[in-house]
């Protein structure tokens, strides 16, 4: 799968807690950083290339810190947007196996950056040091227009042995990876000796199998795809093969000598009925060898597997036949069967008529490829009486001319309809050479004789079974708002796309965290409008808590800090379902209040006497706090009186038992650090709330006091 999604795999991952790898160079400034990593990202894709993936989250807070990006200007360079080391966890399902979540999505879920920028960023900020890299290659797709990709999905294979077929072990491969480098890590896998000749076989179905016989083709080219059971089998010592072929020469012709056809020609033989039973050849009704022929390669070299065992039902209704999935096809198998079941058509491919009609000229046509291909596909579904068909030429041939379906991820089953209807048009338009042709006007004529005139002037440029089964006319009437003039045109038609109606609301899921400290932070399940604003959550939530939506501040919460504090105008589409959101109740702010959050570190050291370090742990708080004339002691005191269902107080004749804190008010858009030690230490930073624009605060203090805590939450959850 590509950047657009697909099934999960190994990626290199650790959890949020590992200690980080520490960057090896000096850090230079950041306008330095900016600029060297900026020209790094404009680096073109070229095949063959590594490149890495970085979590989003990490990613735009890097941005902010270096001012990569014009509104980020303002506070470069501040402590409290420091990134820390690299932290791709937010990327993995499981953070053991370090595998990769389904359907990640480029520049939403995660950056592409080349190996330099990598490298440089790892040297400057390191990495978590339990999380591999996570490098991929970039690959070519298209057989005309070549189109480089990075492969963020490599294909996840079941590999296993002829002879031991429950024994399955599964292996990660790219695209690009050929039928040989599979075979090697097989043989490696399975210690089979290196004088012992081998071959491949696909496995789709429980007696459904198909020979692999090229090794230099690629696995995209053999259409491999996630899931895919591949079986090896040694050849026997008397020269025969466990897995014998009927065809006669396949006791003693290596397998790599084996040739097929790209698709199933209209003049010869659609399949070759010799049965076969587990190897064997017998007379034993059950499977057929569907072994494609041509009189001639067409395509320049081109070849794909058509090969294949079909499980026959003898007494199967014609037509009643399945589509295997190859793999994320199920947009094109749908497609396909509707199709096919347009009657008229399918009789017209049937009863080859298309043969006389195929136009290989037209330069807006696919050279009759495709409709070739379409019509050994109805042929296989209509006339074999097998019980499913891989349409696995089909697609390949597709995918020669519309690049865009010729990799394995989720396609829209409209756009191949569309695609193929066109296509088969232009494949078989009995026009050769197209007309000129001036339109004309209504004028006020009947729309009987006007819609004829459209239609006898469609029918001029384009001719085939196509128009004659789908094609038909729009009346479209236009009025000059100026001289009312109108002006009636029908307009020729092959398909209607009408809209699916859309939901109007959105369900989130919030924390609303109340101002009672004693209060458990709940979690509610919120009714919005789809493109309401923060102020319509806020509204929605106060019918179901009660108190007003002016007292809340809506954040997004990740990685132990706010990501983002929301404005009340703020759209909520900039709110992603898998974001952490939490509502905080605060007093309004005014001209002597202000909101300020609150992170919570740890202190800790790895050796005695060794330095200390700190990390986030925890959910943040807002704590509603005077704007001026605000000291340690009474931000201290609010601090514990805060989180006190999380700590014991106790008191202390000893003034050294006081933690030291610091509270600074910084722009409204970003926040700082605050934390917590032994015996909670905290050290406050600021952000503003969206509400308290340019207010700042300050103040610190070392000195004595009778105040103590610790802290009984280590883990951030608020659960009572």
């Amino acid at each position: 799968m590509m950047a657009e999604g697909g099934g999960p795999e190994s990626g290199g991952a650790a959890d949020t807690d590992s200690e980080p790898v520490a960057a090896q160079m000096p850090t230079p400034s950041t306008d330095s950083q900016k600029q060297s990593i900026g020209s790094l990202l404009k680096t073109t894709l070229r095949k063959g290339d590594e490149w890495y993936l970085i979590d989003s989250r990490w990613f735009k807070q890097w941005k902010k810190y270096v001012g990569f990006d014009s509104w980020d200007m303002y506070n470069v360079g501040e402590r409290s947007l420091y990134p820390g080391p690299i932290d791709n966890s937010g990327l993995f399902s499981d953070q053991e196996t370090q595998t990769l979540k389904e359907h990640l999505i480029d520049e939403l879920d995660y950056v592409l950056v080349p190996t330099e920028a990598w490298h440089k960023l790892v040297s400057w900020y390191g990495c978590l040091n339990s999380q591999r890299p996570i490098v991929r290659k970039v690959v070519e797709h298209g057989m005309f227009v070549k189109n480089c990709k990075v492969e963020v999905y490599l294909l996840e294979l079941s590999l296993c042995e002829n002879d031991n077929m429950n024994n399955v072990v599964t292996r990660h491969f790219s695209k690009a990876d050929t039928i040989d480098t599979i075979e090697k890590e097989m043989r490696t896998l399975f210690n089979i000796p290196s004088e012992k000749e081998t071959r491949l076989w696909n496995k789709y179905m429980s007696n459904t199998y198909e020979q692999l016989n090229k090794p230099d083709s690629t696995v995209q080219d053999a259409g491999l795809f996630q899931g895919q059971v591949l079986v090896i089998e040694w050849k026997n010592e008397d020269g025969t093969w466990p897995r014998q072929a009927s065809h006669p020469k396949s006791s003693t012709t290596p397998s790599r000598n084996f040739t097929t056809s790209p698709k199933l020609s209209s003049n010869t033989a659609a399949s070759i009925s010799s049965t076969v039973t587990n190897g064997d050849s017998s007379c034993s009704p059950g499977y057929t060898l569907n072994n494609s022929t041509s009189s001639g390669n067409r395509l320049g070299g081109y070849s794909s597997y058509s090969s294949s065992y079909n499980y026959r039902e003898s007494q199967s209704q014609p037509g009643l036949c399945g589509l295997s999935n190859l793999g994320n096809t199920c947009f094109m198998n749908s497609a396909l069967q509707c199709l096919s079941n347009a009657s008229s058509l399918t009789e017209y491919f049937l009863n080859d008529q298309y043969e006389a009609e195929i136009n290989r000229e037209n330069p807006l046509g696919m050279r009759g490829e495709i409709a070739e291909a379409y019509a050994d596909l109805v042929k296989q579904m209509w006339l074999s009486h097998s019980s499913y068909v891989a349409p696995r030429t089909f697609k390949t041939q597709v995918g020669r001319f519309a690049p865009q379906f010729s990799g394995y991820q989720q396609q829209d089953s409209q756009e191949l309809l569309a695609f193929l209807l066109d296509g088969l048009h232009e494949d078989l338009n009995r026009v050769k050479k197209k007309p000129y042709l001036a339109l004309r006007d209504a004028e006020g004529r009947p729309d009987e004789i006007v819609a004829k005139e459209a239609w006898t002037n469609h029918r001029l440029r384009n001719d085939s079974v196509i128009v004659d089964i789908f094609h038909g006319l729009f009346k479209s009437t236009l009025v000059c708002p100026e001289c009312s003039k109108v002006s009636v045109t029908f307009d020729p038609f092959c398909y209607l796309t009408l809209p699916l109606p859309m939901k109007k609301d959105r369900t989130m899921e919030v924390f609303l965290v109340r101002s009672d400290p004693q209060s458990r932070p709940t979690q509610y399940r919120v009714v919005v409008p789809k493109l309401g604003t923060v102020a319509d959550l806020c509204s929605a939530l106060s019918k179901l808590c009660g108190f007003p939506p002016e007292n809340m501040v809506v954040a997004d919460v990740y990685n132990h800090r706010f990501h983002k504090i929301y404005k009340r105008d703020d759209g909520l589409n900039q709110i992603m379902e898998k974001d952490d959101i939490f509502v905080y109740e605060v007093q309004e702010e005014d001209s002597e209040r202000m909101s300020l959050p609150v992170y919570f570190r740890q202190r800790h050291s790895k050796h005695a006497g060794s330095s200390t370090s700190t990390m986030l742990f925890g959910q943040p708080l807002l704590i509603t706090v005077p704007k001026h004339h605000l000291m340690a002691d009474t931000l201290y005191d609010k601090v514990i009186e805060r989180i006190g269902r999380y700590v014991k107080h106790s008191q202390s004749p000893n003034s050294e038992s006081r933690a030291s804190a610091s509270a600074t008010s910084a722009s409204c858009s970003h926040t700082t650090d605050c934390s917590s030690s032994s015996s909670f230490n905290a050290s406050l930073g600021g952000c503003c709330s969206p509400l308290s624009d340019g207010a700042s605060c300050s103040a610190s203090s070392s000195n004595g006091s009778n105040h103590s805590g610790n802290c009984n939450e280590t883990n951030g959850l608020y659960d009572g």
